[in-house]
């Protein structure tokens, strides 16, 4: 966080290429694709606001196409090594990873409306927390041609880096400096992301079905 403070106040004497890093952009939103250990949300949504407060032209644009083409090169490359795993014989680590990550619940509804809307529901998937990896999951095991996945991630990934840009352009029009612009940013994505696990915190936790009913064994049928 003081970190992104920091850039942040840097940005009315520097360069946005300077300040944001676009080469570093890029290569986090390509990071977080594979591994979800970066906040790439937060990370497009707070170099749009430096970019916003920013006199160079096209700043924005530039976000806009490097966070999107970062964000389907990760897709892509990670549609890949989930595909291998599908076709070898033995299935790979990837693969396994990746089904280990999608929740159970979420991956048969994901499989349900890939049926229903086919390729079309990766869009929502990348605006929806928690949703891309089970959508994944569900192409890969229904054996979707990699071309077929990369045609309908284009638009995803497109949908996906205007919304969190739009995010970045709210706090730098609400706050007349960058650093403010950028907690806000940061602080309304990490609530977006964190959404899916307060929703299971409110609901508890999820009976399970092998557990005998209370009702049941408290009044056993009639023994023949």
């Amino acid at each position: 966080m003081s970190g992104l403070t920091l850039l942040a106040e840097q940005a009315s004497s520097q360069p946005t290429g300077q300040v944001v890093g676009y080469p570093s952009l890029f290569l986090l939103v390509v990071l977080g694709s594979l591994v979800p250990v970066v906040p790439t949300g937060a990370l497009v949504s707070s170099a749009a606001v430096v970019a916003f407060h920013q006199t160079a032209p096209f700043s924005l644009a530039l976000v806009f196409v490097i966070a999107s083409a970062a964000a389907f090169i990760g897709d892509l490359g990670l549609y890949l090594l989930g595909h291998r795993g599908v076709r070898s014989r033995n299935g790979s680590r990837w693969r396994r990873q990746l089904q280990e990550r999608a929740d159970p619940a979420h991956l048969a509804d994901a499989q349900r409306r890939l049926d229903e809307h086919g390729v079309t529901v990766l869009v929502l998937s990348r605006l929806i927390p928690a949703g891309r990896i089970p959508v994944m999951v569900a192409c890969l095991l229904a054996e979707m041609p990699v071309r077929r996945f990369a045609r309908g991630d284009v638009p995803a990934c497109l949908a996906w880096a205007a919304a969190y840009q739009l995010i970045g352009i709210l706090g730098g029009t609400l706050f007349p400096e960058p650093w403010q612009g950028v907690l806000l940013a940061v602080a309304l994505t990490l609530l977006i992301a964190s959404a899916p696990r307060l929703r299971r915190r409110s609901r508890g936790p999820a009976p399970d079905p092998a557990a005998p009913d209370d009702h049941t064994a408290e009044h056993p049928g009639p023994s023949h």
